[in-house]
């Protein structure tokens, strides 16, 4: 079976869709013939084959409100011929390639998150994305939430709910590998607060720097972005640049050392963008009660208040920063709420439970239309 996925990036371009994209190619790349189309960030189209995946990078002008412009992108998916497409949204140059011409019998969408950004996309491109989710014969999304909130997802036919899944044992704890950095990490004055992720408008920074004045102990930011040095001066403006850690971009080998030397993970986000929220099941892998917010997305079903973390109002500083308070101050709670995370990664976020439902979709879709409908209902139980 030959299926081509129609992505934003791919591997190694560091993103949590990208590796959930590179997760579902690699673990079906020895059953299939696996193809990916997306865009590069070079002027230059550029062929490679990754694990046996054969990669396609659209040469790129560069970047305009978040979308690659990759004008050779659509004649590079026409191109590509398959038994079934997996088109990776929001995804404008590849979706709105798509609506005009499928280049296979079945379509299948992976819902990565609402598009917000810039104002006038909802009304522009959302009309393809519509058009698009209406003619798949099946939509994909992470979590339950997502598929009874979106009013995209609404025009689907079907949904199916298959939540992201992350390496559980890159995460078990007490690695020889990873000692060294950890220990650069325990040694920041304690409890340890970690944040992963791009430092863009949608993730609350700036609210969990303000929460971070009301309770003790050293914040850790990883990631980079935008927002980085206004993000710096709120910090030494509040008086908290000492105990506010930016550590910048940290590489796959050595992130899991922070996740490890850390006793909770704080996820703020504040916009719809976030979706999901992959940096949380890592953080649950690992044994971390998360704090994060109740967006109406899949952020609170991935950490559930009171069993593997906190779940906060959006936005809410005094909420934020109560809830830091109750784990900095309570071991026996952070233990606590770290197991319920650490089984909760186990049943539901594994990386082979998400390929192989992945995998079982594709091939029914494919192969057995007939029983579409009920393999879609299964699954929303095994989530519920």
């Amino acid at each position: 079976m030959k299926v081509v996925h129609a992505a934003k990036f791919y591997p190694p371009v560091d993103g949590g869709i990208e590796r959930v994209v590179g997760d579902l190619c690699d673990g079906t790349a020895q059953d299939w013939d696996v193809r990916v189309v997306a865009a590069n960030n070079r002027l230059w189209t550029e062929r490679d084959t990754r694990a046996g995946v054969q990669v396609l990078r659209a040469g790129s002008l560069g970047l305009a409100a978040s979308v690659p412009l990759c004008a050779s992108l659509p004649f590079h998916l026409w191109s590509t011929h398959a038994d079934c497409v997996v088109l990776h949204e929001p995804n404008p140059v590849a979706g709105a390639s798509l609506f005009l011409r499928t280049p296979a019998p079945h379509l299948v969408v992976w819902h990565h998150s609402d598009l917000l950004r810039p104002w006038w996309a909802p009304a522009t491109y959302g009309r393809v994305q519509r058009a698009l989710y209406r003619r798949a014969d099946c939509v994909i999304v992470s979590s339950p939430p997502l598929a009874d909130h979106s009013t995209l997802v609404s025009h689907a036919r079907r949904v199916a709910v298959i939540p992201f899944g992350v390496d559980l044992a890159r995460h078990e704890p007490g690695r020889a590998d990873r000692a060294a950095v950890a220990a650069r990490v325990r040694a920041l004055p304690g409890p340890r607060l970690l944040f992963v992720g791009r430092l863009v408008y949608y993730k609350g920074v700036d609210v969990l720097i303000h929460a971070l004045a009301r309770c003790r102990g050293s914040l850790v930011i990883v990631g980079e972005g935008p927002l980085r040095g206004e993000l710096e001066a709120l910090a030494h403006r509040r008086g908290l640049g000492a105990r506010v850690v930016f550590a910048g971009r940290v590489s796959d080998d050595d992130l899991p050392a922070y996740y490890e030397a850390a006793d909770v993970f704080v996820l703020p986000s504040t916009a719809k963008t976030e979706a999901f929220g992959v940096v949380q099941a890592e953080a649950m892998a690992a044994g971390l009660p998360v704090v994060s917010t109740d967006l109406p997305t899949g952020v609170p079903w991935v950490n559930q208040d009171g069993v593997s973390g906190l779940v906060v109002p959006t936005g809410d500083v005094q909420a934020l920063g109560a809830a830091l308070v109750r784990l900095v101050e309570d071991p026996g709670l952070r233990a606590r709420l770290g197991q319920g995370a650490r089984l909760r990664a186990e049943r539901l976020f594994a990386r082979p439970r998400m390929v192989r439902a992945f995998a079982e979709l594709i091939e029914t879709v494919v192969e057995r239309p007939a029983e579409l409908d009920a393999l879609v209902a299964r699954m929303r139980r095994e989530v519920a």
